[in-house]
């Protein structure tokens, strides 16, 4: 009885040590079940192009997209490329400027459209880049573009000069409305209304945005290397957005994806949420958030 009760007060303990410990994330694949972080870089690094789908003020995203490229870039030997939404194309020579060190940081950031959180959670990927000789591409369509489409339509793209239509997809770009990612901004709640009437242009400027950034990222793919790519994780989960566009311009690509969600409970992964990405980071829904 003595030795039973010691066994039951030790298992007690157990659980209650299990049950306190407060893990920054799971890291589940497509169908829910748990995988390791090193199995994950394995897969990737078989990949042309890998997405890492964030939620733009969350830590743990932006902890992981720097160790995930760290640790892609030894695995692929150093053949990497990094790209990101955050940056819009007409960025792009100030970026190539100050990767091969032309000038210091103070420059470049006065220089760029930067994000608010850039500093926090962007610097050090870029940092990556010029500390290791690696481009990062600005792929981002440059915001006054996509301001135009939801304004009038994608029609409106036709109106600017060549030097400005070198900084967005090819034009005409093909747009599905069925695609549940533009159909399901339809149904958003709080939607921009024009004229009293649910905003249909809205879902084309993010598709403009969606091919874009395909649409430069297949421009600088180089053959033999990796692009990771890191954007909103809507715009790749459920392998739709930039990954629909990407497989339009070149069919056959390799892709790979990584996607970030909150969840109150992280210790299995919800129906919901399986089947976003090839990689599902579940992260807490009480993590602090950059801003």
């Amino acid at each position: 009885m003595k030795s039973t009760a010691i066994l039951l007060i030790a298992a007690s303990l157990s659980l209650i040590s299990f049950r306190s410990d407060k893990p920054a994330y799971r890291l589940y694949d497509a169908e829910g079940r748990t995988v390791k972080y090193q199995k994950m870089i394995e897969t990737i690094s078989t990949a042309d192009v890998v997405f890492f789908g964030e939620l733009h003020d969350n830590p743990i995203a932006h902890w992981l997209e720097y160790e995930v490229t760290a640790d892609l870039h030894e695995a692929v030997g150093g053949k990497l490329i990094l790209g990101a939404e955050m940056f819009e194309t007409d960025d792009q020579l100030v970026i190539d400027e100050y990767l091969s060190e032309k000038y210091e940081a103070d420059k470049f950031e006065a220089e760029v459209k930067l994000w608010k959180n850039y500093r926090t959670d962007y610097k050090p990927l870029v940092e990556f880049a010029r500390n290791n000789g690696l481009p990062f591409i600005a792929t981002n369509i440059p915001r006054r573009y996509a301001s135009m489409v939801s304004r009038k339509g994608l029609e409106v793209l036709d109106s600017l000069t060549a030097e400005a239509k070198a900084l967005v997809a090819p034009l005409p770009i093909s747009y599905d409305p069925e695609l549940k990612c533009y159909k399901d901004m339809m149904s958003m709640h709080g939607m921009p209304a024009m004229g009293g009437k649910p905003n249909t242009n809205l879902p084309k400027a993010q598709a403009v945005k969606d091919a874009t950034m395909a649409h430069f990222i297949i421009s600088n793919l180089e053959a033999g290397e990796t692009f990771i790519h890191y954007n909103g994780a809507y715009h790749s989960e459920n392998y739709l957005g930039i990954i629909h566009y990407l497989k339009i311009y070149r069919p056959g690509i390799s892709v790979v994806t990584i996607t970030t969600v909150l969840q109150d409970d992280i210790d299995t992964l919800t129906s919901d949420n399986t089947g976003l990405a090839d990689f599902i980071v579940a992260v807490p829904s009480t993590m602090t958030r950059t801003y």
